[in-house]
C-alpha cells in the first residue's frame, strides 16, 4: 500500500493526474464520527485566501506557495489577489525543460515542482492575476493534466533521443507552443483593475513582495548544521539548497512565524495512513499501520489518540529507507489545541472543501517533526538567535 501511495502522491514526478486517486485512497480511511470526536479551539488564525482545487494536477506546491504569497500581501496591508498557480507552474515547465534536455533525460518529469520553484518563477517573470490566466485553455472548470503531460514527456524524449544528430535552435519554440495549447499563451500585458500590466509589473506593483526574504528549510542529520546542502528530493529539479537546522527547530521556527503573523509554505509526506483528509486530521500513532491490529486501525480517529516522540534519528531513517517521500505542498496558516490540550496546526490544503473540515487539516507537531520535507518562509519571521546561526543578513 505504501508504494502504491507513493505512485500516486500529489506532486508525483511520474504522474500529473495523481490527485483525484490519491484523495480516493486517503478518503477510504475515515471515520463518519471523527468530527464528533475532535474539538480544536483555534490558538492562532491567520488570514489568508479562499481554498482552492488542484484537481488533476499534480500542481499543490504552486497553489499552496502562491497561496502563501497571497497571505504575505495581506501581512504587508495589501489587498490580496488571488494569483495564478498556473502561471507559475507554466513558467516551470518551461526551465524544467530546458534542465532535461541538457541532461539528457535524467532528471524526473511531471507536474511536480518545490516551494522555492514559485519564488524563482515570480523573480524571472513576475506574476499574474488568477483572472486573467486561469490555465483552463481546452474546455475544462478544473485542470485535467494527464494527456497535456505525456505530450510533453513525449516531446522531451524525443529530443533527447536526438534523432538528427544534433539538436534543432527551434525545439523550444515547439514545447511552448504545446503549452500554449494546453494552458493558454501568456500575453505580453493585460488589464486589472482598469490599468494595463505585463507580468513583471504586476509583481512589482501589485504583489509586491522581494523574493530575496524568504528562504527555505529542512532538516538532516546527514549535513553539516545551519549550513545550506543540496535538497536531495526528486521534484528539486533545479537543484537548489536549502538551510539545515536540528529537527526540533523546524516546530519552533513554525510557531515563532506564527506568533509574528508570518504563515509557512509546507511540503511534507501525506502517504502515511494516519494523514487522514477526509477526517481532517493527521498525526504520529505510536504504531505503524502494519502492526496495528483491527481494533487500532478502527479507532485511529476516533478522538486524541497517544502519540510517538519523534528524534532526528527517526526522521533521518525514514527519508533514507524511502518511507518519507516528498508528496505534497500546502500552507500553515494558524495553530489549535484538541480537547486534551495537544497542540496542532492549521493547514490549509488545495483539494477543495470536500473533507470535514472544508479543505483543512489539523496536524500535530509530531507528525510535523517527523515528515516535513522542507518549509518555506520570510526570513524576518526567524527567531534572532536562528538567523545568527544561519548567516541570515
Amino acid at each position: 500500500m505504501k508504494k502504491l501511495l507513493l505512485c500516486l502522491a500529489a506532486i508525483s514526478p511520474f504522474l500529473s493526474f495523481a490527485q483525484d486517486d490519491l484523495v480516493k485512497k486517503l478518503d477510504a480511511n475515515k471515520s463518519d464520527s471523527a468530527k464528533k470526536k475532535f474539538r480544536f479551539t483555534e490558538v492562532i488564525n491567520i488570514e489568508r485566501t479562499a481554498v482552492k482545487n488542484q484537481a488533476s494536477s499534480g500542481t499543490c506546491w504552486s497553489y499552496s506557495t502562491n497561496s502563501f504569497l497571497e497571505s504575505e500581501m495581506i501581512r504587508m496591508g495589501k489587498k490580496p489577489v488571488e494569483l495564478s498557480p498556473l502561471f507559475s507552474a507554466r513558467n516551470e515547465y518551461m526551465d524544467k525543460a530546458d534542465m532535461y534536455v541538457r541532461m539528457h533525460g535524467s532528471i524526473a518529469w511531471g507536474d511536480g515542482g518545490e516551494c522555492h520553484d514559485v519564488i524563482n518563477m515570480y523573480d524571472k517573470y513576475g506574476a499574474m492575476p488568477l483572472e486573467a490566466y486561469s490555465g483552463l485553455h481546452y474546455g475544462t472548470t478544473k485542470n485535467k493534466f494527464g494527456e497535456m503531460q505525456e505530450v510533453l514527456k513525449g516531446m522531451l524524449d524525443g529530443i533527447v533521443k536526438n534523432a538528427n544528430g544534433k539538436l534543432t535552435p527551434v525545439w523550444k519554440d515547439a514545447f511552448r507552443a504545446v503549452l500554449d495549447t494546453y494552458l493558454g499563451a501568456v500575453p505580453e500585458s493585460f488589464t486589472w483593475h482598469g490599468k494595463k500590466y505585463t507580468p513583471q509589473s504586476f509583481a512589482k506593483e501589485v504583489v509586491g513582495i522581494n523574493p530575496k526574504d524568504y528562504v527555505e528549510i529542512s532538516s538532516f542529520t546527514n549535513a553539516p548544521y545551519y549550513k545550506k546542502t543540496l535538497f536531495m528530493v526528486q521534484d528539486n529539479w533545479s537543484f537548489d539548497k536549502v538551510y539545515n537546522i536540528k529537527f526540533d527547530e523546524i516546530t519552533h521556527t513554525i510557531d515563532r512565524a506564527l506568533e509574528k503573523g508570518y504563515t509557512v509554505a509546507w511540503a511534507a509526506d501525506v502517504s502515511e495512513k494516519y494523514f487522514s483528509w477526509k477526517n481532517g486530521v493527521a498525526y504520529v500513532p505510536l504504531k505503524d499501520w502494519e502492526d496495528m491490529d483491527d481494533t487500532d486501525k478502527k479507532y485511529m480517529f476516533e478522538g486524541p489518540q497517544p502519540e510517538r516522540t519523534i528524534t532526528a534519528e527517526m526522521r533521518q531513517t525514514a527519508f533514507d529507507n524511502y518511507e518519507t517521500t516528498d508528496d505534497h505542498g500546502m500552507h500553515i496558516v494558524g495553530t489549535a489545541k484538541d480537547q486534551k490540550g495537544r497542540d496542532y496546526y492549521i493547514v490549509k490544503n488545495s483539494w477543495g472543501d470536500k473533507n470535514d473540515y472544508k479543505g483543512y487539516i489539523y496536524v500535530t507537531k509530531a507528525y510535523v517533526q517527523y515528515k516535513t520535507t522542507a518549509i518555506l518562509l520570510h526570513k524576518d519571521a526567524l527567531y534572532e538567535s536562528l538567523r545568527e546561526k544561519l548567516n541570515i543578513d
